[in-house]
């Protein structure tokens, strides 16, 4: 009977140790960064208002600067808004700030703080990084998945030339690109595809399931679990994300342990990233383990599925919104290419407009509104401010990206035409900076030009109403649209040599 009062006093004991020293963590150097006025125990996070953290985080530099620091928790953040402190942070400081902070999802999602996002910086990530960049994504390899590529694509105008033949038809393309970013990925990794015609039922339900889990972990990236910045919620769990990790975490290892099997007992070409880890893990067993590498493999899914699928939706919808700017990309391919041949990846160099349309679509809508949070493992100065050390860092690539002053011409409107400008592409950072960036970049502009500019070559598109698509963001790292592209699209003429 006395168990309840014991488990009240303890409690309190621990709100009150929590709460002291969230408290006491705040002694920090002086000079801080501007900080809104905070709560006890749960600082700033109450005026985290909208769902959309880069949104909640731009209203707040309206009104404290483009610097500015805040308690998540009893964790100090700082976020910057302003591209000359981005600069410097990835110039001078870019060794200080080439740590993650340690999330919950890097524990139980990312093998313990092992894979590529979530390792500390020394010599493991450095070995990582070197693997992605020379082993697995490196130029020379991108190379001999063309036919990968080519071939996924074509599958996919396919179908849509197949769902168009009586006219201009509704077609709804978020499904249909993330089935197509993630069999690319898919046949690269293991040589396999798991959406088609031709699929086993078999392979469509586990590429369903793991879909799924991708999905759900690209929910939880990033800053946004409250439960990273709140240790009572941790200690409790009291709403389930740690058992929702576990269970995730499961799930993953358990397809990625599959096709590692499968692998080993020859059942797929050699031509592929998991035949190639597996060699090399003949020869270095003590470093490339399983473990290590189902991480890379989980990391590629992960960066090169729903990205690039989300990027390319928004890029198609912003077109859509503007006809005239859809016009232009298509004469430029029409006069450029022609219609005897279609859109090759090695046309993108030589197609300025397409390209821009691109950038433009990622500037105002990056794949990764916050980038990935850094962590800074010694105390360091910026924009006249001391960060100290074990401060999370977030830079709002939203926000620099649709700043008035650094984007003179109509920051917020859809404009390609302002690449034409000698180095405006430099002002962007929609895959990161400094030794933490994207290695996937290459990759992803390979994908997103040559599916664009395909679909721009091979179809009639328009607006089902005469009103603009709704370009409303949904939560998630990737920043997906919030209501899926639903466009009338028709076949061209020149769509037959598609088929």
């Amino acid at each position: 009977m006395y168990m309840a009062p014991l488990l009240y006093y303890f409690l309190l004991c621990v709100v009150l140790t929590v709460t002291l020293k969230s408290v006491l963590g705040r002694r920090n150097p002086k000079n801080l960064p501007p900080c809104p006025p905070s709560l006890p125990f749960i600082g700033n996070l109450h005026q985290l208002k909208s769902p959309l953290l880069h949104r909640s985080l731009h209203s707040l530099a309206q009104k404290y600067g483009q610097i500015f620091s805040m308690w998540f928790g009893s964790r100090f953040v700082v976020v910057i808004s302003s591209p000359a402190m981005v600069q410097e942070c990835f110039t001078k400081y870019d060794t200080v700030l080439a740590n993650r902070p340690r999330f919950l999802t890097g524990k139980y999602l990312f093998y313990n703080y092992t894979s590529m996002g979530s390792a500390a910086y020394g010599d493991h990530f450095r070995n990582l990084r070197r693997i992605i960049t020379v082993d697995v994504l490196s130029t020379h390899r991108l190379n001999t998945f063309f036919d990968i590529r080519k071939e996924e694509t074509m599958r996919l105008l396919q179908k849509l030339v197949h769902a168009t033949l009586n006219g201009f038809t509704q077609v709804e393309l978020r499904q249909r690109l993330t089935e197509m970013t993630f069999n690319n990925m898919m046949r690269m990794i293991s040589g396999k595809r798991y959406y088609g015609d031709d699929v086993e039922e078999a392979d469509a339900e586990e590429a369903k399931q793991f879909r799924d889990i991708i999905s759900e972990m690209m929910m939880l990236l990033g800053a946004n679990n409250r439960a990273d910045f709140l240790p009572l919620l941790r200690c409790f769990d009291f709403d389930g994300l740690e058992k929702r990790m576990k269970s995730i975490s499961k799930r993953a290892d358990a397809f990625l342990r599959g096709l590692l099997q499968e692998h080993r007992s020859g059942k797929h070409h050699t031509n592929t990233m998991i035949h190639h880890l597996l060699s090399m893990q003949q020869s270095q067993p003590q470093y490339y383990s399983d473990v290590i590498i189902k991480g890379l493999i989980q990391g590629m899914l992960l960066a090169g599925t729903d990205t690039t699928a989300v990027s390319i939706e928004w890029a198609l919808a912003a077109l859509l919104n503007h006809p005239e700017k859809l016009k232009k990309a298509k004469h430029e391919i029409d006069t450029l290419i022609g219609q005897d041949r279609l859109v090759d990846e090695s046309d993108i160099p030589n197609l300025p407009y397409l390209q821009n349309v691109i950038l433009e679509a990622l500037r105002l809508y990056p794949p990764a509104p916050l980038l990935l949070p850094h962590y800074s493992s010694e105390e360091f100065s910026i924009g006249g401010y001391t960060i100290p050390r074990d401060t999370i860092v977030l830079i709002n690539a939203w926000t620099i990206h649709r700043d008035p002053e650094i984007w003179s011409d109509d920051a917020e409107c859809f404009k390609p035409e302002r690449f034409e400008k000698e180095g405006e592409a430099n002002k962007m950072l929609p895959f990161g900076l400094g030794r933490r960036a994207c290695p996937g970049l290459g990759l992803a502009q390979r994908s997103m030009g040559l599916t664009l500019g395909l679909l721009i070559q091979c179809f009639e598109w328009k607006r089902p109403t005469n009103e603009e698509f709704d370009m409303e963001e949904k939560k998630g790292v990737a920043m997906p649209k919030l209501i899926p592209l639903q466009a009338l699209c028709k076949a061209r003429p020149i769509s037959h040599k598609v088929m």
